[in-house]
């Protein structure tokens, strides 16, 4: 069911061979809904609108603040082509503006040193003010939330193996922000909707709920079933999201459609020499003008549907390898969780398989993994159903990542992208003759990602579904293309990181049942190695091990005991990627307790020597990232495997005393 590990060598070598350089570089199955039966590129492509500011900034928010009221909310949207049911999902909106709720959400337009300050509200609530159960099936004996564990018992391990069907506790994080910790979606610090029916004894707020309203200078303005973040932007101009970060319910809650981009632009990091394809859409812009926009976020994400149109998610523990039980209580294995999860459907901007009309022109494209558990690898040809691997149509430009622009563009084949990783790249379309259609796929594999080639090391994914994301068509040019060549942008001065004084060895780990022979994984786990380089396993309650002092420069190294690659995300933090190194083996290619280093370490791929805030974690080997932190506080490091981070593959951090 789960694909073996692959030798780091061979991942990383393998890699670099198939994204060139030239560097022209399990499927869902058991639901209703067959994929095969859904029109392809018959639905637009949605160019997410700007999320309008609220009227009230000024007095909310100061002269050098923009100021937002963002809830979320639960509403019906046509996702499958038309013809078929609509599909209940939450989003993000402006309360302010009743029209602005959507999957995925509005963008939020922010500038280099302009604080944005967000109410952000949980109005999952009926038309009575009444509670909104999940739409998908929560499974309470992670260490999730647990609200009905009351004030004594929330954000711990429940023993209840039916599904929750209480209030949804929320809390966003900024992915990417530079942010203190009470804005930062501390994933304990979550809130219930301020409904009526809260049942009797349930918590309402999470543990650090209270503790960051009370050391947030905003925290009078926090109100039942909601809390009041600011963002400083005081960070390079970049590609930024937003998304619920709820403890052991993060892939639930993403998964069910609250998430949008958070674009920062601006400041001495932003490009000043060249002009970059646009415009971008903008907050005053009517979204039924038909205007033409050559800056585009695309959210690519991977979901599956029953036949009425509703979301599929797996129910129990079945669906991933048919292990029926016993489970917890009589074990320790939890009766819902998934491993990981792969839906058989792709979905862009909120609409499967859509239509991008182009102009011969330059387009500039900020790419979204929004997956739960999909790595991707995308590529532009020209015949969607080609052998994997496929003959790229047209390159991609790669000018940017998580942290900003990167020293210099990347001409690359195909786009290698892990969990919420970003790419902010240029795709050139000059010269394509009018009537062509050019087919975004996906060469990833429908199953865990560990590295190497699709098609030699992994069958990539499913030609006829997940291995096709979206269709682009040229037509007739609209415009003057005034953007400058790709290959001749000057991008933003670049300043690395300085020499580190600390550096920390974290361990990568799966753990399988410890009372049931042959059953696992049981669950995804952190931790540290011991003096003699063996791993040792952490929880999400275990005390603090990672105590950066303020301002301090460190190196973490991640060692991966696991079979799969894993994408490692640090809150607060953009890090510089320094090296990866092999680690001696067992014959799957899962790496031996002790750890040891094997051969010479390898540069970085040439789309990670910028700032970054996720790196891939391939298995066999450990990946060095550098990171100054400076802003006091606690904060967390976790798996963005969204399944993994939600089934201890999370850890709180502390900077400072």
């Amino acid at each position: 069911m789960r694909r073996r590990g692959v030798l780091f060598r061979t991942s990383v070598v393998l890699c670099v061979a198939a994204l060139g350089l030239g560097l022209v570089v399990g499927s869902a199955s058991g639901q209703s809904l067959d994929p095969t039966t859904i029109p392809k590129y018959g639905s637009p492509l949605v160019i997410p609108p700007v999320m309008p500011v609220t009227g009230r900034a000024g007095r909310l928010a100061g002269p050098s603040a923009d100021y937002y009221e963002i809830a979320v909310r639960q509403f019906q949207q046509q996702i499958l082509p038309a013809g078929f049911p609509a599909t209940t999902v939450w989003g993000y909106g402006s309360v302010n503006h009743p029209g602005t709720f959507n999957y995925p959400s509005f963008t939020i337009e922010a500038t280099v040193g302009r604080a944005v300050r967000v109410k952000w509200i949980n109005q999952l609530v009926d038309a009575n003010g009444n509670y909104l159960p999940h739409l998908l099936a929560v499974d309470q004996t992670l260490h999730w939330a647990n609200p009905p564990g009351g004030v004594e018992m929330r954000d711990m391990r429940g023993m209840d193996p039916d599904p929750y069907t209480g209030p949804v506790p929320l809390v966003t994080h900024v992915h990417g922000a530079h942010a203190p910790d009470h804005s930062d979606g501390y994933a304990e610090a979550w809130f219930l909707p301020a409904a009526n029916n809260i049942p009797a004894g349930y918590a309402t707020t999470g543990t650090y709920y209270d503790i960051f309203k009370a050391s947030s200078p905003l925290g009078a303005l926090w109100t039942p079933g909601s809390a009041v973040f600011q963002y400083p932007n005081d960070q390079r101009a970049a590609t930024v999201w937003y998304h619920d970060h709820t403890l052991g319910m993060t892939r639930l809650n993403v998964y069910a459609g609250p998430a949008g981009f958070y674009l920062i632009r601006g400041g001495p990091s932003d490009l000043r020499d060249g002009t970059l394809p646009g415009p971008a859409p903008k907050a005053q812009d009517n979204p039924r003008s038909g205007r033409r926009y050559y800056e585009i976020p695309i959210a690519v994400q991977d979901r599956s549907f029953n036949a009425n149109g509703s979301l599929f998610y797996p129910a129990s523990r079945v669906f991933f390898d048919g292990f029926t039980g016993p489970y917890i209580p009589d074990s320790d294995i939890s009766p819902i969780w998934n491993p990981e999860f792969f839906g058989n459907t792709m979905v862009v901007n909120g609409k499967t398989w859509p239509n991008l009309n182009v102009e011969p022109r330059r387009y500039r494209f900020r790419f979204l993994n929004g997956c739960n558990s999909r790595f991707v690898i995308l590529k532009m040809v020209s015949n969607p159903l080609a052998t994997r691997p496929a003959t790229a149509a047209l390159p991609f430009w790669q000018i940017g990542s998580e942290g900003g622009f990167l020293p210099a563009p990347v001409q690359l084949d195909q786009l290698l992208m892990g969990l919420a990783e970003r790419a902010d790249v240029i795709v050139d379309f000059t010269g394509v003759p009018v009537g062509t259609q050019i087919f975004l796929i996906n060469e990833g594999p429908d199953e865990p990602f560990g590295g190497g080639v699709p098609g030699v090391d992994f069958p990539a994914a499913d030609p006829d579904t997940t291995g096709q994301v979206m269709r682009f068509t040229v037509v007739p040019r609209a415009s003057v293309d005034t953007s400058t060549p790709p290959a001749q942008l000057v991008l933003p001065p670049f300043t690395p990181l300085g020499t580190e004084s600390v550096t920390r060895r974290l361990s990568l780990n799966e753990e399988v049942s410890a009372v049931l022979a042959d059953v696992g994984p049981r669950a995804a786990v952190l931790g540290i190695l011991d003096g003699n380089g063996n791993p040792v396993h952490q929880a999400w309650m275990d005390a603090v091990t990672e105590n950066p002092a303020l301002a301090a420069t460190e190196v973490w190294e991640y060692y991966n005991f696991t079979m799969d690659a894993h994408p490692m995300h640090i809150h607060e933090v953009q890090f510089q990627v320094v090296n990866r190194q092999a680690l001696a083996t067992d014959a799957d290619g899962v790496a031996t307790a002790p750890a040891t280093l094997v051969g010479n370490p390898i540069a970085p791929f040439p789309w990670e020597v910028g700032f970054k805030d996720t790196v891939v974690v391939y298995p066999g080997g450990v990946t060095r990232v550098k990171a100054r932190f400076d802003i006091p506080g606690l904060y967390v490091w976790h798996c963005h495997i969204v399944e993994h981070e939600d089934n201890e593959m999370m850890r709180p951090y502390r900077v400072g005393p």
